[in-house]
């Protein structure tokens, strides 16, 4: 084994699942940052949509909080979680899906960073899943109350990210025919 990889790593290959954490009309309106978190949310969902499958979308409490932003809902093939409680762990159906999919690591965006998220990617940590924080995607209404919370899902083993390392990570390479897709997502 080289280094710290177990040999399980070498026999199954990573799933990804794009989360889409609680992006509604009612939480939205007082998120520290909202535009700038909006269109990296927005980024994130078209590139992924080209480069990967298997997204995931909470809404928590839709009745009081409202619907999903409009503009944030992938065009196709994804999953909608209405939840009550603030851990996507939680939710039996998520779980399942995850297991029946083989997903082994979670890339993470939405808000609020310090409730939803946070409590999401501790759980999944816990769970055995890679944790992937993409930071400029996600926030809170206050700043320090998402930075804090960063902080501490990273002391408890999730890796950290912006959107375009991300997708650029999920790309691998220029050489691949939907490069100039992405790239035009990227620069837009």
């Amino acid at each position: 084994m080289k280094g710290h990889e177990k040999s399980s790593d070498k026999l199954s290959p990573k799933v990804n699942a794009l989360l889409i954490i609680d992006v509604q009309e009612k939480i939205i309106r007082a998120i520290f940052n909202k535009d700038s978190i909006t269109k990296n949310i927005k980024k994130l969902i078209d590139a992924y949509q080209i480069l990967e499958e298997n997204i995931f979308l909470s809404e928590q409490n839709p009745f009081k909080l409202g619907a999903t932003v409009p503009e944030l809902l992938p065009k196709n093939g994804f999953k909608k979680i209405e939840k009550m409680d603030f851990s996507l762990a939680n939710i039996q159906e998520f779980l399942e899906e995850l297991k029946n999919k083989k997903i082994t690591n979670l890339i993470v965006c939405g808000i609020e960073t310090h409730i939803c998220i946070q409590q999401t990617a501790l759980d999944c940590l816990e769970k055995g899943f890679e944790v992937i924080l993409v930071s400029d995607a996600m926030s809170s209404r206050n700043r320090v109350d998402h930075e804090i919370a960063l902080q501490r899902m990273i002391q408890k083993g999730a890796i950290l990210t912006t959107t375009e390392s991300i997708i650029f990570e999920l790309c691998k390479t220029a050489d691949r025919k939907e490069f100039k897709e992405i790239r035009n997502i990227i620069i837009r």
